[in-house]
């Protein structure tokens, strides 16, 4: 029997992607090896989105090569979008599948019946053919966008993953009820660019439309027993109708995840992101403790983009001092082929890239640890384990049981009360009945 192994970079949408085709390729009769070095086949499901990524995967790679000569290495995901060239030329690669054709994945395995070069040819104005019913991981991941159609000046994914597309409601209504059925309590909805959701459908539907159908099907049943997270959110999204939306659902953690990018109006400009006030964010913020007085709150923050002074760093540091963050995720920024900020002036040196995004670091941590001690002294906590000791609380904060307990079920919401701050985690343990 045929073995393979998946290995996915990058984002949420990839591992989603990786995941369908797993059991795309189980339902075909092939079987997942324990790891790539039993497989004869392995896919690499690759990102692009940053240097460092396209590095981590020729390293990986060669890796992969020197420990399974014999496999047949598959790369897709956005960097085979791009850089299909110079991946071919890595050791055992035997074939790159761009990113609009990571579809046809699906039906590779079935090389006998389906000659799939040029027969099903990916598109990028309709929605992949990718779905689950199950996920490896007790978190499961819901894809309800590809794509993004806003070309900010630093960023790849409108090249390697096209224009937006949305997924119907009616089959992600579904795919969450089949996950539900399957025994997950938590799932994440995930897209590319969340904002973009539904501008192609005749209806003129949002994703807050589509929040709102999916608190209609789910919420009265499951709103005690299940919850829901949102993957990243654009700041211009968070208006009223988003309030609206957090204060009446039953289902959604009391946790947001910001696509922030910077604190500066001027470097947000520049960005291409001028649709929005840093400001925004914050006054948002302000409005959404009413709603939830107690909140999660991460970011991403890009530094160092062409041209980012002193001035512009320091009033990114100090509103990300003055955003309740509760942690975030810093890059320096990096040159990306194709796009507008490579061509600019301004590059800053490696020195400056280290110096800045360790001052955010700094400041993240300080406010990480702020907010577990702030939650460290609440009577109880709702956590989803991830295995026997550890799980992700409501507020997206890493919890850690006192003693591990075999009676765990990966995937459950098990109640818990906060011991103490461990490093960047809470010690907890099970409430009693």
């Amino acid at each position: 029997m045929k073995k393979f192994w998946i290995t996915t970079l990058g984002c949420k949408i990839n591992q989603y992607e990786s995941e369908s085709i797993r059991q795309r390729w189980e339902q075909m009769g092939f079987e997942l090896a324990l790891n790539d070095a039993q497989a004869h086949e392995v896919v690499i499901n690759s990102c692009a989105v940053t240097a460092s990524a396209l590095s981590d995967l020729r390293q990986l790679v060669r890796r992969i090569n020197r420990r399974n000569p014999e496999a047949d290495i598959i790369i897709t995901g956005c960097a085979a979008q791009v850089f299909a060239e110079d991946l071919k030329k890595l050791p055992g690669v035997s074939e790159v599948i761009p990113q609009d054709r990571k579809a046809d994945i699906l039906r590779l395995g079935d090389r006998d019946k389906a000659e799939i070069n040029g027969e099903v040819s990916g598109s990028t104005t309709i929605f992949q053919p990718f779905e689950i019913k199950d996920y490896q991981r007790a978190r499961a991941v819901v894809k309800v966008q590809d794509g993004c159609s806003h070309r900010c000046t630093y960023c790849i994914v409108p090249i390697t993953r096209g224009p937006s597309v949305s997924r119907k409601m009616e089959d992600i209504i579904s795919e969450i009820q089949r996950l539900l059925d399957a025994g997950f309590r938590e799932m994440v909805i995930s897209g590319i660019n969340l904002s973009h959701y539904g501008r192609e459908f005749k209806d003129h539907l949002d994703f807050w439309d589509l929040m709102e159908r999916i608190e209609k099907e789910f919420g009265a049943e499951w709103g005690t027993k299940a919850r829901l997270r949102i993957s990243s959110l654009e700041p211009g999204q968070l208006k009223d109708r988003a309030l609206e939306i957090f204060s009446s659902s039953k289902l959604i953690c009391p946790q947001l995840h910001l696509s922030l990018q910077s604190g500066d109006d001027s470097v947000l400009k520049r960005m291409g992101r001028g649709h929005y006030k840093a400001e925004d964010a914050l006054l948002f913020t302000e409005e959404l403790s009413k709603i939830w007085p107690v909140f999660g709150l991460g970011a991403d923050i890009l530094t160092c983009f062409p041209g980012e002074t002193e001035d512009e760093f320091n009033n990114t540091l100090e509103f990300c001092r003055k955003l309740p963050l509760t942690y975030a995720h810093v890059f320096p920024y990096s040159i990306r082929p194709g796009t507008a900020a490579a061509k600019m002036k301004g590059q800053l040196s490696s020195s400056v890239k280290k110096e800045r995004g360790a001052k955010l670091r700094a400041l993240v941590e300080e406010k990480k640890s702020k907010f577990l001690h702030k939650i460290s002294k609440f009577d109880s906590l709702n956590v989803l384990f991830q295995d026997k000791d550890k799980g992700i609380c409501e507020f997206y904060s890493t919890c850690e049981l006192e003693n591990s307990f075999e009676g765990i079920v990966p995937r459950e919401l098990v109640k818990v009360v906060p011991v103490k701050v461990l490093e960047d985690k809470l010690l907890v343990r099970l409430l009693e009945p």
